[in-house]
């Protein structure tokens, strides 16, 4: 009975993942063909994508998708490897993984807003900038108080400081550098996560060490080994997720939406004013749009896969050159930088966004704000009573049907394990959602809902946050349970326990850590999701992170600087309560064992006292 229930969750996840994503292209394809039946178009014609590829700016904002998406990637892509490369066999590489685990986390609307408070024209930065330079120039007497000066002084000083904001400026500039800076810094800790998840499964890690202490041996750095050793070995296993990365970063809308120019826009932007314009017919051009998105990211692909061609062969003349070292003093500097500018942004975003939700007023170039309040929290906690709920509720019932799907799964595949071709089909359905650029699907899967089940928003919310989820909460999970030792189940079965007793009872309990990080990661993604959320329920359900999207542009900055800290701690908090309950639980059993092991203990000797009397009065009576 429990090996039927594994095999129909394994086929529930496979439905779950592939219907959603197919029902929207095809909801996608056909208005992008003319056939829309709402406003009158039942034929089809290729005029719709005739009408988008004569808009003017359309090439503009195709080539601002490839160039964002594929920049951030590669450049993300890089950044990791030179840190792997540098701290890989060094024991500061758990603190490392510390220090990127709040990107990790962090919404990606959240990381947008909380560097535009960054790195705007009136950011912390350029506050710091502003002061040095008013320092060095003896313009300020007491540089670093809170004094007042005329208004055209501190307007004379910060242009004398600062770029125009129409000129120079790192924000919405047309040529997406700050959309590229933003993904990168968001999507490498991820790719680190998954390079390491990779390189910690046993018979990889055993593999690993194995080169590395004969590249050691054979007089190759410590660079040069993982370049020509350890990548090699581990890449294949990365190369969907990497691919994934790239097609995201291609189709992302809260970033290029907050950080990134408007006209013309991304690609992806621009589908989503479409979809959402009031007048129906847009929809036509969104479709195509939606079509040509997914070329994008196809060619965005195409050029990733023809990069790693070329640096395959380029590696294999390296690899026959015999040269033991790999450009180390460039490659250490470049992981040393990366960490630096992290660790600089954490505190300046940790800095700016707190100052922000206390502060009074706040005059730029000032450091500090003029006085504290908690006027802006009460106002947002009021405001935001519903869309907390809604967020807890979504990502509560998401993040436990996600875990509990995927662990069902994962026992089938050790129960009735599938065919080699089954096998593959699975993983390349797993990563179909991450592969499809969301714009492309999301909007297809919405009108094919309002087809089935017109009323069921929360359901449709539930769904679209599903898809998106269950792929995370799968390869977080995947990694530890396949290491699981399978003697301790082998050991079970021999004593005549059944398969879900060997489940309940064997396998939950030593896996309660993993399983509480990949729920905590389920609930931290359905937080973050802006796009199936706002579809999906067509706005009739806001949560933390529309609302503070929202906020950007209609919003005080303090009041926006509050959603972005509830954000940004909702997923933390999630973390938290993964790593604490198994640490009480432990603790707990271990109290347990102390408590009968001294039970035992006692009626032990008590058993002993009782026959050294019986013995005692046995010689008496002799």
């Amino acid at each position: 009975m429990f090996t039927h229930a594994t095999l129909f969750a394994r086929w529930c996840l496979l439905l779950l993942l592939c219907i959603p994503v197919l029902a929207g292209l095809v909801g996608v394809i056909f208005p992008a063909l003319g056939y829309f039946p709402a406003i009158g178009a039942n034929g089809f014609s290729t005029q719709v994508f005739v009408t988008l590829f004569t808009l003017p700016d359309v090439w503009q904002m195709m080539l601002l998708s490839l160039f964002t998406g594929f920049g951030s990637t590669l450049l993300a892509v890089i950044a990791a490897f030179c840190i792997l490369a540098t701290f890989y066999q060094s024991s500061l590489l758990g603190k490392i993984q510390g220090v990127l685990s709040p990107f990790l986390v962090f919404p990606h609307a959240a990381a947008a807003i909380a560097l535009l408070f960054v790195v705007s024209p009136s950011g912390i930065f350029a506050a710091i900038i502003t002061r040095l330079n008013a320092y060095l120039s003896h313009v300020f007497t007491s540089p670093f108080t809170n004094e007042t000066l005329p208004i055209n002084e501190m307007a004379s000083i910060s242009e004398m400081a600062l770029p125009a904001a129409n000129d120079g400026t790192l924000l919405y500039d047309d040529t997406g550098l700050s959309i590229l800076i933003a993904l990168s810094l968001k999507e490498l800790p991820f790719i680190m996560l998954m390079t390491l998840s990779v390189m910690s499964q046993p018979l990889v890690k055993k593999k690993l060490t194995g080169y590395v202490q004969v590249g050691t041996a054979l007089g190759y750095s410590p660079t040069a080994s993982f370049f020509k050793l350890v990548l090699p070995t581990i890449y294949s296993q990365i190369k969907l997720p990497l691919l994934a990365v790239l097609v995201f970063a291609t189709s992302n809308v809260e970033i290029p939406l907050i950080l990134g120019p408007n006209n013309p826009s991304t690609l992806a932007v621009a589908i989503m004013h479409w979809f959402n314009h009031i007048d129906l017919s847009m929809r036509l051009l969104a479709s195509s749009a939606a079509v040509v998105q997914v070329a994008v990211s196809a060619v965005a692909v195409m050029l990733f896969l023809g990069g790693e061609q070329l640096v395959k062969h380029v590696g294999k003349r390296s690899l026959s050159s015999g040269n033991r070292y790999f450009a180390d003093a460039a490659l250490r500097a470049c992981g040393f930088t990366v960490m630096a500018v992290y660790i600089i942004l954490i505190c300046a975003v940790v800095y700016t966004v707190v100052t922000y939700s206390l502060a009074k007023q706040w005059h730029f170039p000032l450091l500090l704000p003029e006085g504290l309040t908690l006027l802006h929290w009460n106002t947002a906690i009021s405001a935001l009573a519903s869309p907390l709920i809604n967020s807890l509720l979504l990502g509560v019932m998401v993040s436990t049907t996600s875990i509990t799907l995927v662990l069902f799964t994962l026992e089938s595949e050790q129960l009735k394990p599938a065919r080699t071709f089954a096998s593959n089909a699975f993983s390349a359905s797993l990563f179909l959602p991450l592969l499809v650029p969301g714009v492309a699907f999301l909007y297809g899967l919405v009108w094919f809902q309002q087809l089935v089940f017109q009323d069921a928003v929360w359901f449709h919310t539930y769904i679209a946050h599903m898809v998106y989820v269950v792929p995370y909460v799968f390869l977080s999970m995947a990694v530890a349970y396949r290491r699981l030792d399978h003697r301790y189940a082998m050991v079970a079965q021999s004593l005549g326990k059944t398969p879900w007793q060997v489940f309940y009872h064997v396998k939950l309990p030593s896996l309660f850590s993993a399983i509480m990080v990949a729920w905590a990661l389920g609930l931290a993604i359905s937080f973050s999701q802006y796009l199936p959320t706002l579809l999906a329920s067509g706005g009739t359900i806001p949560t933390i992170t529309t609302e503070a999207v929202a906020s950007v542009s209609g919003s005080s900055t303090r009041l926006t600087a509050v959603y972005v800290i509830i954000q940004a701690v909702m997923p933390l908090l999630g973390f938290m309560i993964a790593w604490y309950i198994p640490a009480f639980a432990m603790k707990k059993q271990r109290r347990q064992m102390h408590s009968e092991g001294s039970r035992d203990y006692v009626d032990a000797n008590t058993v002993h006292k009782k026959r050294m009397a019986n013995i005692r009065t046995k010689t008496t009576r002799a």
